[in-house]
């Protein structure tokens, strides 16, 4: 098979070589470039290919065939335009065209899906999340669980293409979350608020090098037309339990001031029920004892975002910005469980009910400043500093109950709060050498810092007293700072970029004592390069072929480090790991892409120092199983992808993507492990035009067997969802109705492996849910120069609170 894919890759290269290059530049009334504009080359009433145009306006054509050709082209806010017929007997390779704005305001706007709901692009994988009838109303927790290539564990990490360590943005700002908090942030975010989501599986050297996997950029709705402009979203949702989710979005631009304000509230009622079979074993492999632990979730969520920004245009070359925003995210919960021990002969020993109150509250605000100055024609700089805060609290109370004969009753209450504070600052230089060379260079340093304690108390007596064996406080100090330089050009049919960046860590944690724990602090500092490029070949218009690789770390999460318990409950505690070093990755990916219609990648990952779940036990703790994380050994992944966008027919559009992935896994927990798996990920999104009026789509995905784990297995699951969308008032709304989880069968289940025992598992949420979303716009929509939006490349990692 692997002779075979080389032979028809080397038969593709010489397509075309005796046809003639042409570059249309597109520019606006202005004369300003139409950076972004779609440019379709068309021979004999076809499209034979189709390029969006760069920086400046250029979409350059290699070998076009002998014949007639024109181009038609098109571009949000402009009239679109097809211009003249050209030969290559004309010998003609270049002409400027220029393109008109639209003299009135959008009368309408029609919800036809013309817009894939994915897209495959140089270096990245873009979700435009309305194109898909199925997302309204989703969260975007949700919305990243089927895109393409995304895997969400039960502990709320992401994985892309197979491989653990994503950094997640928003608006190219940082999260700085990992785990339940990121987890938390995203299942209450709502999908009306996003616009895209990138997903960069190998960025490059302008980037920050944290992330094994790559990153996920969530991009909120930013609307840069000229005037008064807005929008207004209301969604009621049905599963087990109601939802809502309503989004108000407000844009004005006239001048040299752009200004936008977004607002967020929702509110829904959750359920999780989670099962748990524990079996330990004896020496000789045989079941001594088996723990039952059904479980029952529920409780209600309550989110309010705002976001505001303004832009200033000090000059036509300069230009300053400011973004405030805040999100505040109140979530009450309960949790009653049981766990049944039964002995080897599988009868009954004793019956423990647990019930857990949960009050957790989310607090973030954010202030970003940027600057933007052109210095010339060739140059420009960018300068931007940034703060976050996080102020996280949970109070848990926990309530064991023997129900026996003489049994017991045990309270125990904790009050966990976190606060982060995160200062960075970064500049950027770029410098255009010529019409098709680009060289950049930049800085970034980033501190951050948290503070997180946990105060356990027990009842005794009818008194709470401390519990000074588990309560701790926990301080943690970091410092990141890199340089970078990358050189991008592009001749005839080559175009390649290289990049090198160095990245310095250092970090100091302090583990506060009491009178039963000792003090304790350690701290670590390092610093690495890492290597980034890639490098394309545009065989044809219709065929090109590109090559990137780069080389990436994962930095452990300050809750990994801290080494006090968080129960999770009576017989699973989680504890951190002091000693845990950063993990590195290589990876590789080859494609070949045929027009816009079919995608092929073949990638390889190595990483070294791989995170896994480490069990322990305790001698003190009888019968508890403690979760941590740890340094395993090595993975590597082998994959596979093919990704389709077809129309075969004018109304209807076909997006799909099938991944496969191997997975090596080895290393040394107690024992030496070694595992492997064949995973496929098959995701497919149909999108119908009904008449005038009516959109209409059928999307799902499936997962065969997976693991992201040394010692963890996933058993398969997938979703079918369907949704139907019409406009309304004069084509000024949308009024859309979708189901997701049509079946009920996404769920995440799997077996995990302990030293002497082993846990099966299945989670079940209210995931099949009923939708009804109503989208009012309103205002004038003219299109105005397309301007940067001040933020680039800042990612997240601080982890839990």
């Amino acid at each position: 098979m692997t002779r075979t894919l080389l032979l028809f890759l080397l038969a593709l290269l010489p397509l075309g070589g005796f046809a003639q290059q042409f570059t249309l530049i597109v520019v606006k009334e202005n004369a300003q470039p139409a950076d972004g504009a779609t440019v379709k080359l068309m021979q004999a009433n076809r499209q034979v290919s189709m390029i969006i145009t760069n920086a400046r306006g250029q979409a350059r054509f290699q070998n076009i065939a002998q014949g007639t050709f024109s181009f038609s082209v098109t571009y949000t806010g402009y009239q679109p335009l097809t211009t003249r017929s050209y030969t290559i007997a004309e010998n003609i390779k270049q002409d400027t065209i220029r393109i008109q704005a639209l003299s009135t305001a959008l009368k309408e706007v029609n919800i036809t899906a013309k817009t894939p709901p994915v897209e495959v692009k140089q270096g990245k994988v873009i979700v435009n999340v309305d194109a898909s009838v199925t997302n309204v109303g989703a969260t975007v927790l949700e919305v990243l669980e089927k895109s393409p290539g995304v895997m969400v564990d039960r502990n709320g990490g992401i994985s892309l293409q197979g491989k653990p360590g994503v950094l997640v943005m928003i608006d190219g700002k940082p999260t700085y979350l990992s785990g339940a908090d990121l987890n938390n942030l995203l299942s209450s975010m709502s999908s009306t608020q996003v616009a895209q989501i990138e997903l960069i599986a190998n960025p490059t050297a302008r980037y920050d090098a944290s992330g094994n996997a790559g990153i996920i950029n969530i991009k909120t709705k930013k609307n840069r037309q000229k005037g008064f402009n807005g929008s207004v979203t209301a969604t009621a949702a049905q599963g087990v339990y109601f939802k809502t989710n309503n989004t108000l979005t407000l844009n004005y631009r006239a001048g040299r001031v752009s200004t936008f304000f977004n607002y967020n509230i929702s509110r829904q009622k959750y359920l999780t029920n989670l099962y748990a079979l524990r079996k330990y074993t004896g020496a000789d492999g045989a079941t001594t004892a088996t723990l039952d632990q059904p479980s029952h979730f529920t409780g209600t969520l309550l989110n309010n975002t705002a976001k505001a920004g303004l832009d200033y245009e000090v000059s036509p070359k300069t230009t300053v910005g400011i973004v405030l925003g805040g999100t505040m995210i109140h979530r009450e919960g309960n949790n009653t469980a049981s766990a049944r021990w039964l002995n080897s002969s599988g009868a009954a020993d004793s019956v423990i009910a647990t019930d857990n109150a949960n009050n957790s509250r989310f607090k973030n605000g954010q202030l970003s400043l940027s600057l933007r100055h052109t210095i010339s024609k060739t140059q420009d700089i960018s300068a931007d500093a940034d703060w976050l805060h996080y102020n996280i609290t949970s109070d848990q109370n926990f309530n064991n109950r023997l129900q026996t004969t003489g049994g017991y009753n045990e309270s125990t209450r904790a009050n966990i709060p976190t606060g982060i504070n995160i200062f960075t600052g970064k500049a950027d230089y770029t410098l255009k050498t010529d019409s098709d060379g680009q060289f950049q260079a930049g800085w970034k340093s980033a501190h951050s810092s948290t503070d997180n304690s946990a105060g356990y108390q027990n009842l005794n007596a009818d008194q709470w007293t401390d519990d000074l064996t588990r309560s701790n406080h926990f301080l943690y100090s970091e410092n990141i700072h890199a340089v970078y330089t990358q050189w991008e050009r592009k001749r005839k049919a080559i175009s390649y970029q290289l990049g090198l960046r160095y990245e310095h860590t250092d970090y100091h944690a302090h583990q506060l004592g009491n009178v039963l724990q000792k003090d304790s602090a350690f701290s670590r500092n390092y610093g690495s390069f890492f290597p980034s490029g890639y490098f394309s070949y545009q065989a044809d218009t219709a065929n090109s072929f590109t090559l990137t690789v780069s080389r990436r770390i994962d930095r452990p999460v300050y809750q990994t480090l801290n080494p006090f318990y968080f129960i999770i409950n009576k017989y699973t505690y989680q504890t951190g790991n002091p000693y845990i070093l950063p993990q590195y990755s290589w990876n590789l990916e080859l494609s070949h892409q045929y027009k816009n219609l079919l995608t092929t990648t073949l990638s390889y990952s190595n990483i070294n120092n791989y995170f896994s779940q480490i069990f322990l036990s305790d001698p003190t703790l009888a019968g508890i199983l403690l979760y941590t994380q740890g340094n395993v050994g090595r993975t590597y992944i082998i994959g596979v992808s093919e990704a389709i966008t077809a129309s075969p027919t004018n109304w209807w559009t076909l997006t799909a993507q099938a991944l496969y992935n191997y997975k090596k896994l080895s290393g040394f927990n107690g024992n030496h492990y070694t595992s492997d798996i064949n995973q496929l990920n098959l995701n497919a999104s149909n999108q119908f035009t009904i008449g005038k009026r009516f959109t209409g789509e059928l999307s799902g995905f499936y997962t065969t067997r997976a693991r992201n784990d040394v010692q963890e297995r996933l058993y398969p699951t997938g979703q079918l969802s369907a949704g139907l969308g019409m406009s309304v008032l004069k084509k000024k709304a949308t009024l859309k109705l979708s189901m997701r989880d049509i079946f009920y069968t996404n769920a995440m289940e799997g077996l995990t492996q302990f030293p002497n025992a082993t846990e099966y598992f299945k989670i079940k949420r209210d995931s099949r849910v009923v939708v009804l979303a109503f989208t009012y716009r309103f205002g004038k929509t003219f299109k105005t120069a397309k301007r940067d939006n001040g933020v680039t490349d800042e990612m997240q990692r601080v982890g839990n609170g």
